[in-house]
């Protein structure tokens, strides 16, 4: 996973070519933690068509506002700048692989 902040944002995830899944996260929340393992797993199904980044909503208060945060973590998924999923709070790893899946056939559907 790439950590991004909102230097690098519109580069790493709005103008990037794959769908890609943001992870808003904080350090001292102990949930954010517990799903970086769930996060590796779902990224290496996908390895050249699901980019996972993630930022720290602390360090990025632009883009936790821009993007309305109201619990964490929170997961939104973008396909070329729009977003197309989101998950707000903790979920688990069936949820969110089954989510993105979905969504990902949708968009491809020849390549799953």
């Amino acid at each position: 996973m790439i950590t991004v902040n909102q230097k690098n944002f519109q580069k790493e995830v709005l103008e990037h070519p794959q769908t890609v899944l943001i992870n808003f996260w904080a350090p001292w929340c102990g949930l954010c933690i517990m799903l970086n393992p769930i996060l590796t797993r779902i990224e290496c199904q996908w390895p050249e068509r699901l980019k996972i980044v993630t930022i720290n909503a602390d360090d990025n208060l632009k883009l936790a506002n821009i993007y309305r945060l109201n619990n964490l973590p929170t997961l939104i998924v973008i396909n070329n700048g729009q977003i197309i999923h989101r998950f707000e709070g903790f979920h688990n790893r069936e949820d969110i692989y089954s989510t993105i899946n979905q969504a990902m056939s949708q968009l491809l559907p020849e390549s799953i």
